[in-house]
């Protein structure tokens, strides 16, 4: 690795350090992070659970076509284009059991492609 690249990741570490300990002294709660991979005809994972007034930020990934995300309860679409990532944020504002799905016709199957995110208190 180059000495450059070196330089350039211990600074970046140290940026994301710093806001980190900023948001954290500022009272504010951290951005939970969730990864989740769109294919046909699933989204991995299928069941997410985070806490109601934890901001979220959903980072979905598609492995093969278009996709659609769609969270309706909480207002929630996007679309989530073949190796691209597409980032929804959030705060639940609400406990319980939620659907989310693809609203992008995908194929055969396309109608069982759905997750659940709970929210717990």
């Amino acid at each position: 690795m180059k000495k450059s690249s070196v330089l350039l990741l211990i600074v970046l570490t140290a940026i994301g350090s710093t806001i980190f300990a900023a948001r954290v002294e500022a009272g504010r709660p951290v951005e939970k992070v969730i990864h989740i991979t769109a294919k046909k005809f699933e989204f991995t994972p299928g069941e997410i659970t985070v806490k109601k007034g934890e901001p979220v930020a959903i980072e979905i990934t598609s492995e093969d076509v278009t996709h659609g995300f769609s969270l309706p309860d909480f207002n929630i679409r996007t679309q989530i284009k073949a190796g691209q990532v597409s980032v929804v944020r959030f705060t639940p504002d609400r406990a319980g059991q939620f659907t989310f799905t693809c609203d992008v016709f995908c194929g055969s199957g396309h109608e069982d492609m759905s997750g659940t995110l709970t929210v717990i208190d």
